[in-house]
């Protein structure tokens, strides 16, 4: 059936002009998840899917950027002409306190930690604690003998060899420059492309771009410490596994 990752967001803190936040639509055969879901990208989400197509959700921490539009998700089964009840919900448990509406029983809220593990909708959901201020959880999908690591937000105490090999498509975060590395929790495309160098990562993805900065200038960094492929998120953009 293969395993795909579409882009539906790749701003960082704030979406720039015409741009969003984190999201991704990952597809295998009939299942889709939709990973983050950071403001945005459900309009950006509708392109592909229809909303009753979402089989399951993972938010990967509580920063806005990442989760606030299942609000949206939320409203359009309430009060449009869905009846669809129960849609699972996989987060660390902080995310469901700054939701604004009591959602169940739209969506079946399940807490997930470090270490934890879980089948959703025919993908198999791995967690790793990343390096960031809250709970962050970065997350493995696989499918079919196929495998997809999402860094989440996180500083250079994590690795995506922590998740183990193989890994075949590594989205990772690319907040800062390289002059800026060590100014907050995030990491520099040099940076990323040192964590998918260490755990043997086939193609790396960046992603999660502060607005004002170049993503091209992302990719030379990582390029100078990552031997295999690099690309930068654009909305819209398909990478298969």
């Amino acid at each position: 059936m293969g395993l795909s990752v579409t882009i539906l967001g790749c701003s960082g803190g704030y979406a720039g002009a015409g741009g969003a936040c984190s999201g991704y639509l990952v597809r295998s055969g009939d299942a889709s998840l939709w990973l983050d879901a950071g403001s945005g990208t459900f309009a950006n989400l509708q392109r592909h899917i229809s909303m009753d197509q979402i089989n399951a959700i993972v938010l990967s921490h509580e920063h806005p950027d990442h989760w606030r539009d299942i609000e949206g998700l939320y409203v359009a089964y309430k009060y449009g002409d869905s009846t669809r009840q129960g849609i699972p919900i996989y987060a660390p448990a902080p995310v469901r306190t700054h939701t604004y509406f009591a959602t169940e029983p739209v969506f079946a809220w399940n807490d997930v930690a470090d270490g934890g593990s879980v089948d959703a909708a025919g993908f198999r959901l791995s967690f790793s604690r990343t390096d960031h201020p809250v709970e962050t959880l970065a997350v493995r999908v696989e499918r079919d003998g196929r495998a997809l690591a999402f860094s989440a937000d996180t500083g250079p105490r994590w690795s995506f060899a922590d998740f183990g090999q193989p890994i075949n498509l590594a989205l990772c975060e690319a907040t800062l420059t390289v002059e800026d590395e060590g100014t907050a929790q995030h990491v520099s495309g040099r940076q990323a492309g040192a964590s998918a160098e260490a755990a043997g990562v086939e193609h790396l993805v960046l992603t999660h771009f502060w607005p004002a900065n170049d993503p091209a200038e992302m990719a030379a960094a990582a390029k100078s410490t990552f031997t295999g492929r690099v690309s930068t998120a654009a909305i819209g953009e398909e990478y298969y596994v």
